[in-house]
């Protein structure tokens, strides 16, 4: 059974710094390029960031880039997000998510507020 279970989220004031975490199991996460969004509330789902099966190779959606940084552990089958700079438009529910068909956890809540 293929699960990714997020953590890592709560409430950090502007300008503050969380790391994310998901944990896959069901799979092995390094033959896929996985992806973390978020959705905020009133908004649509949107892309943040993905990085290749070795992780060589990361994008960013340009709301994030220079801020955020996102890495992999393939021997622990995790993923991560790095957040620093944090603005209060960053509030979100961040979900990780792979693709062979799709899966998606139930998220972690970012909260950017002072």
């Amino acid at each position: 059974q293929v699960q990714l279970v997020e953590s890592g989220g709560g409430l950090v004031q502007p300008g503050g710094s969380l790391r994310l975490s998901c944990a896959a199991s069901g799979f092995t996460i390094s033959r896929y390029v996985m992806r973390w969004y978020r959705q905020a509330p009133g908004k649509e789902r949107e892309f943040v960031a993905r990085i290749t099966e070795t992780g060589g190779i990361t994008n960013y959606a340009d709301s994030v880039k220079g801020r955020f940084t996102m890495s992999r552990d393939n021997a622990k089958n995790m993923i991560f997000l790095q957040m620093n700079s944090l603005k209060p438009e960053d509030t979100a529910v961040y979900y990780c998510n792979v693709v062979f068909p799709e899966y998606w956890g139930q998220g972690t809540q970012v909260t950017v507020s002072s």
